[in-house]
Order: C-alpha cells, then structure tokens, then sequence
C-alpha cells in the first residue's frame, strides 16, 4: 500500500478538504436523525469512508466529471453541491435535486459534474467510460473520476470496463472504495485478489493501493493519475478505507452482525477526520477555537438546508412523465418523442 509525504504547506487547503469530510460526516449524522424520526426514507451511509470523495475531487478541476453509487451523498458534498438541493430530493420534493424522483440513492448534481448515483452495483462504471470516451471525441479538455465499491469489481461490468478504457486510451480514473464488504460479504471470502488494484495487471493499466483514510494521498495520487488520464491512459485506484455504520441505516437495529466491535473500533483509530485535524493542529497550529468554527457554520448550513427541504413542495403527479425518454399522449399509449 502506498502513503505519500506531507503534500502541502497550504493551511487553507487542507481546511478546506477538512471542512468537506466534517460536513459529510455531520450531514449523515443529522439524516440518521431523521430516518429514525421517520421524516425521511432510506439512507446508505458512508460515515468513515470521507477522505476518498475528499481527496478525489479535491484533486479534479470545475469541468471533470464524477460517476457515484447508492452510498454517494459524500460524493455530492466532495464535488461542490449545494445541501439544499440534497435535502429536498431525501424529502422527495420537487427542488431537489432531481425533483423528488431520485431520492437518497440516485443523488446527481449536473452543474457541478455529478453524473448521477446508481444503485445497479457496477453501473457506475461502464457510464464513466462512456463519458470519458464522449469527452475524447468532442476533443473536451475533461476526464471522469468513477466512484464503486469493493463488490463492484467481482461484476462484468467492471473488467469490460477497464478493458475497453485501456483499448480506447480513454481519460478515465477508476476508484475503488474498498471497504471489505460487500454488503455483508468480506471481500477475503468473494474476490480471488488480495488487493483489487492487482487487477489491473490484466488491463495493461496502472494499479494503486493506496491509504483511503489519509486524504492527503488520496489526493496525490489522484492528482497522479488525472496526469495520466489526460494523457488516455486509465488509472485503477483501490481505497482502502472503512464504513462505520451498516450497509444500510436500519442495519443494525434488525440485528444484522457480520464484523466484531473489536475490528469497528480499530478502524476507528484511523478516522479520517482526526487523522486530518492532527495534522493541522501540528503543521499549521490549528486551533480548537477555529474547528468550533467551522462545525458551528456547518450545522447552521445543515438546518438552513433542512427548513428549505421542508418547506420546499412536492412535485405534482403529471410531473413524473417529465423527464423521461418516453411520454405520453391524450391517449395514454407510449410513443417515441418527435
């Protein structure tokens, strides 16, 4: 597994990507809140897993694009999103943001190149191709980061994937966020591989292992393998990292143990948001006074977003047939758009 040397003397910068882990992490903690009050659906979350999105998208530009799955709320806040929107589509109104149809699991944010959560394990991944390959032919200055989890890589998708990317010199990155489980699967008992980058051997594409709690060397080594990527030639990134909670929000209250507290409170000792504050506190001199700060805005940015969602209204019934590939005549018969 590769780590890298401190990267950076920017104090901003690194509280900036800071800021963006400790607001995913808030953000989850307050829409757990409310799953268990019952005000909103379903939740996937991704609490322990911060620093890749992070670090990933820390390393891309405005124009990049960025492909996510079902657990994806941390992508969106990674990317630039606005919490308002993210809120309303939990709350399935119609200024979410995809106007209450998406819901928690298919979150997108088009203006800021978020190209969409998908709940299809692995369809994440075949879609950034494709958009790598659209960008290449528009001759776009643009690359496309796909974000998919350790199960995704055991999919046909996967290897097609790669395949085609290294055969198309596509400006692809394909991250992994291992988090060695799928679902309930460990990764050990499901994937012939002991480290999922070696995969890429088979590719003729680089592989990485890298730290995925240190967002530091997520973001050097995505900003490695966007060089790379500009050049057409695709990176695999494995993320080794580690979600708290369950697969899903409701997990744990039905019962559904497969991991020990003993290997949870381990993991725990590598968070990536202290990992993060320790090195502020000891390269900058970051103070407890500014971490006060900065939480406060954020909760204030939360609640703000959490009144607008509620006050926001639902999408209408004819609304559904917006949108789509399809629509609807007087008649109510499917045809094909003119």
């Amino acid at each position: 597994m590769s780590t890298t040397a401190a990267f950076t003397s920017d104090k901003d910068f690194l509280a900036g990507m800071y800021q963006k882990m400790l607001t995913i992490r808030l953000l989850e903690e307050k829409v757990l809140q409310l799953l268990m009050e019952g005000e909103v659906p379903d939740l996937y979350p991704c609490a322990g897993q911060e620093a890749v999105p992070v670090g990933v998208c820390a390393a891309l530009r405005p124009q990049d694009l960025i492909t996510g799955t079902y657990r994806g709320m941390g992508h969106m806040v990674a990317k630039g999103a606005d919490l308002k929107p993210i809120f309303a589509e939990l709350y399935g109104r119609k200024t979410g943001c995809c106007k209450g149809k998406g819901g928690a699991k298919h979150l997108a944010a088009f203006d800021k190149g978020v190209m969409g959560a998908y709940a299809i394990v692995g369809a994440s991944i075949p879609i950034a191709v494709g958009l790598a390959l659209a960008a290449k032919m528009l001759g776009k200055d643009q690359l496309v980061a796909c974000f998919f989890g350790d199960g995704a890589s055991n999919q046909g998708s996967f290897h097609e994937s790669l395949n085609l990317a290294f055969i198309w010199r596509v400006p692809v990155i394909f991250v992994c966020e291992n988090n060695l489980y799928a679902a309930s699967t460990p990764l050990k008992t499901s994937t012939a591989v002991d480290h999922i980058a070696k995969r890429a051997d088979g590719y003729a594409i680089k592989g990485l292992t890298i730290d995925g709690n240190d967002v530091e060397a997520v973001y050097q080594a995505t900003k490695e393998a966007a060089t790379r990527a500009l050049r057409g030639e695709p990176t695999l990134l494995e993320c080794l990292t580690y979600r708290y909670g369950g697969h899903f929000a409701a997990e744990d209250r039905i019962g559904w143990n497969y991991r020990t507290a003993e290997e949870i409170a381990r993991w725990k000792k590598q968070d990536p948001l202290e990992r993060a504050e320790i090195i502020l506190k000891d390269r900058f001199g970051w103070s407890s006074s500014e971490k006060k700060m900065l939480e406060k805005g954020i909760r204030e940015e939360i609640e703000e977003a959490l009144e607008f969602a509620r006050q926001s209204p639902p999408p209408q019934p004819l609304e559904a047939l917006e949108d789509c590939y399809f629509e609807m005549d007087h008649n109510f018969l499917w045809r094909w758009p003119e």
